[in-house]
């Protein structure tokens, strides 16, 4: 008995669905396993400091929305961060209350210069931030470059040293936040810029001894801060260790370098960036 032709056809067709969805989905899983499995171990590294692999990356404001990630880190006490910032040409932020809110609206406002305006609190570790500095652009406090560092009691750099974590972004403009409606700054969405100018700007007086990277919240490209702001960066957490008693280190810093994974990511992060 002969198979009729348009039946037989048929068959085969059945058989290439089904033979395009067995590749599909074998395509799909080694995807899904190379995406968000692989590559994400691959991309991860804390052997320069392993106790931060189990750390916060992302600081919340007072409603407990996710803020600014963690993008740098400083490594030295109080006195040494507060000095080694001055001497960079940033100042220390007031503390919020009436009479600076005041001061940072009329500034705004009236583009008078403030260059020790107040920064909205971010919470990490459950409290807000312990320094805050800022570097002023232009007439007002509206645009300005801007940290805020927590001292990591429980993440010691090393035996002696003090590791203080912090957000490191630029404000663009101000205005109202996309989520909550209140009055706030707006961030620029490169977030990376602004942890590298701190970093240059402290090397450029000379109160670095060494640096090195973590994984922070990892690559991101599409992401919004506690402001409603979106931002991107390549993920990685840098850690100066500032120099001794401010004592002027006139060599290049010594940089640890990343792992080899590391590197070809951050060129394919560079490559993606200059794309889009």
């Amino acid at each position: 008995m002969t198979r009729s032709p348009v039946k037989s056809k048929s068959n085969r067709k059945l058989r290439w669905i089904k033979y395009s969805l067995e590749i599909g989905g074998g395509l799909a899983a080694v995807y899904g396993l190379t995406a968000y499995v692989i590559l994400p171990l691959a991309w991860n590294h804390y052997e320069h400091n392993p106790k931060l692999a189990t750390s916060p990356k992302v600081t919340h404001t007072k409603d407990g929305i996710p803020g600014d990630p963690l993008n740098i880190g400083l490594v030295g006490t109080q006195p040494e961060i507060i000095h080694a910032m001055l001497l960079a040409g940033w100042y220390p932020a007031d503390p919020v209350s009436l009479k600076t809110s005041i001061g940072i609206a009329r500034s705004v406002l009236l583009k008078h210069p403030y260059p020790t305006a107040p920064v909205s609190n971010l919470y990490f570790f459950g409290r807000k931030q312990d320094l805050a500095f800022e570097r002023p652009v232009g007439s007002s406090a509206s645009q300005r470059h801007h940290i805020r560092l927590w001292r990591s009691a429980d993440i010691i750099a090393n035996s002696s040293q003090m590791l203080w974590l912090g957000s490191a972004t630029f404000d663009l403009s101000s205005g109202f936040s996309h989520l909550t409606g209140q009055i706030t700054h707006h961030i620029a969405a490169d977030i990376d810029r602004e942890r590298d100018l701190t970093i240059a700007d402290l090397n450029q007086v000379q109160q670095i001894s060494s640096l090195y990277q973590v994984t922070g919240v990892g690559a991101t490209w599409e992401s919004r801060n506690g402001g409603g702001d979106h931002y991107f960066t390549d993920g990685e957490l840098t850690i100066a260790s500032l120099s001794s008693n401010n004592l002027s280190n006139p060599k290049i810093p010594v940089q640890a370098p990343n792992p080899p994974a590391i590197q070809l990511k951050q060129q394919i992060w560079q490559w993606v960036k200059r794309l889009l």
